[in-house]
């Protein structure tokens, strides 16, 4: 049940408003842990007010480092300075490469705390020899957190740094008070892992081993069920490298499970990464991943590839004992897409809500796509394995090949029946589900192109209603830009069409995905988030639409 504060005055409302949330906090990488992007809670922004007039650049928050990870929403929070508890917040919490997480009033910008996640000596990592994340590595991935763990709530995320002379790496799992940014839970974890197999990198004594200035963690965490999951990519594919996924114990940060997906192969890959997305889960506690280019057996025993190697593959994880691969899917083109770098996880997998077939059976399914351009409709209930039979993927449940034209490095995104994808250099476009398959035809289309790389959209909604696709341009600026969701061709707004400059908002950078949280969008740069929204206080009609919606929900 949902509590409402009724308000003497517009006035007041407005103040009200600026200290509660009107939408569900953003707790993880694109809103859910089926990562569909989605926001149904959004009462105050509509299509009717987001547009050059009304809607708009509010205020910078200036960060020390490239923010690669999603800005994280939590509200209501009780906020301790000096020990003293000082009121409730709405909070956006900021990661940087820098290795500093900031806490920021969402309403106001003014900044509660900063945490540095450096230990004495230390510096974010370098590079590593590649321009994949640049000048520094430090939090990459994005954090996770937990509301209803610890005293305030507690907030997971993984760091990079390193010592000089010599050169030492590290990589560390941290839990943070999100009232305090202090460590806790024991933290930090220094991460290490091994696990039976004889590819890369191994002990010589049957284990391959994880080396911490090898990897970094671009794919965001993933909180189930007590468990946060870490999933590793490489550095521009230098190896050695392998697939590794790794789950510890929220309480403790003691390593739990740990998964390895090419613990044989005769070469580096597999690696986890999907362009800043996270692995997907459904209601029963079951993982989604999709894979890099790498290793696959097409010697199958059981139909699983006899040594465990999983290249440029979908993969479906049960957790119930620890981290198992129950089912997958391969194209059956790997070993092409494999040595033409047509990874298919440079993609991330979106769990969908459950789908009516012309049978009228109700359909479990899982969306994803890659480089090779192909989308892949998946039935979780039976991946399809990898095709021995004939030279075609017939063996699934939908493909559609070639529909995206361009290379996709990003999630889509999901809403009332639809799945939102914006590949590269294409326009974003709208592909809907009737009778639990996808439409080769896309329904609507935006009429500018993203080029690289291409676009992750998110959407805010109200209910079924009001639904606006948002989504942020890598160009020579940052351009945050907003859709009808049912008629993409329909520009509700950019940043760009503002006079005088008023809303540019900084340097742009890849892989953003925009979060949408209580009538604001953040949206990262280099070197800040930008913060959006209504440029004059809300309405009457506002108030009395929120009042309204929250009473049909009692």
């Amino acid at each position: 049940m949902k509590t409402i504060t009724f308000v003497l005055s517009i006035s007041a409302a407005y103040l009200t408003f600026t200290r509660i949330a009107l939408g569900a906090d953003v707790l993880t990488y694109h809103n859910d842990i089926a990562r569909t992007g989605l926001n149904p809670d959004e009462i105050l922004l509509n299509p009717g007010n987001v547009n050059p007039n009304t809607f708009g650049l509010l205020f910078n928050l200036p960060v020390d480092g490239k923010v690669d990870a999603q800005p994280l929403y939590a509200s209501s929070v009780s906020i301790v300075v000096n020990g003293r508890l000082a009121g409730r917040h709405n909070l956006i919490i900021v990661a940087t490469e820098h290795d500093s997480v900031y806490a920021f009033d969402a309403d106001t910008g003014v900044n509660y705390w900063k945490a540095s996640l450096l230990l004495d000596q230390e510096v974010p990592s370098d590079p590593r020899s590649c321009g994949q994340v640049y000048p520094e590595i430090g939090i990459t991935a994005t954090p996770v957190i937990d509301r209803n763990n610890g005293l305030y709530g507690t907030i997971y995320l993984v760091a990079m740094s390193m010592t000089t002379n010599p050169s030492v790496y590290h990589q560390r799992l941290h839990a943070l008070d999100l009232a305090t940014g202090k460590e806790i839970k024991g933290g930090p974890v220094e991460i290490q892992a091994s696990y039976p197999g004889n590819g890369q990198n191994n002990d010589g004594h049957g284990n391959v081993t994880f080396d911490p200035g090898f990897y970094k963690e671009r794919a965001a965490l993933l909180l189930l069920d007590g468990t946060v999951y870490l999933s590793w990519s490489s550095h521009c594919d230098h190896p050695t490298y392998t697939g590794w996924i790794m789950g510890y114990d929220e309480n403790t940060l003691q390593q739990k499970t740990v998964i390895n997906l090419n613990p044989n192969g005769n070469a580096s890959g597999n690696s986890l990464w999907s362009s800043g997305g996270g692995p997907a889960a459904d209601a029963l506690n079951n993982i989604y991943v999709m894979t890099a280019n790498g290793p696959f057996e097409t010697n199958l025993v059981n139909g699983f590839p006899a040594l465990g190697d999983y290249g440029d593959s979908f993969v479906k994880l049960q957790t119930s004992s620890g981290l198992a691969v129950s089912d997958y899917f391969t194209p059956f083109d790997q070993a092409n897409d494999a040595a033409n770098d047509l990874d298919l996880g440079s993609g991330g997998a979106v769990v969908l809500p459950d789908q009516i077939d012309a049978a009228n059976n109700i359909k479990h399914l899982v969306v994803g796509a890659g480089k090779d351009t192909n989308i892949y409709l998946l039935d979780r209930d039976n991946l399809g394995k990898y095709n021995e039979a004939t030279q075609d993927n017939s063996n699934i449940y939908q493909e559609l090949p070639y529909k995206l034209v361009g290379a996709e490095f990003g999630t889509p995104a999901y809403f009332n029946g639809a799945i939102y994808y914006g590949a590269v250099d294409q326009y974003l476009k709208r592909f809907a589900l009737v009778k639990a398959k996808l439409d080769p035809v896309p329904s609507s289309m935006t009429n500018n192109k993203y080029g690289y790389p291409g676009v992750t959209p998110s959407i805010s909604s109200a209910g079924s209603s009001q639904g606006i696709v948002w989504a942020y341009e890598n160009s020579t600026e940052a351009v945050l830009h907003a859709y009808d969701a049912l008629d993409l061709s329909n520009e509700l707004y950019n940043s760009n069409q503002a006079p005088e400059q008023r809303d540019n908002f900084g340097a742009p950078n890849k892989f953003i995905t925009p979060t949408i949280c209580n009538g604001h969008v953040y949206a990262a740069t280099t070197n800040s988030v930008g913060v959006f929204g209504l440029l004059k206080p809300v309405s009457a009609t506002d108030v009395s639409q929120w009042i309204n919606v929250v009473r049909g929900e009692l």
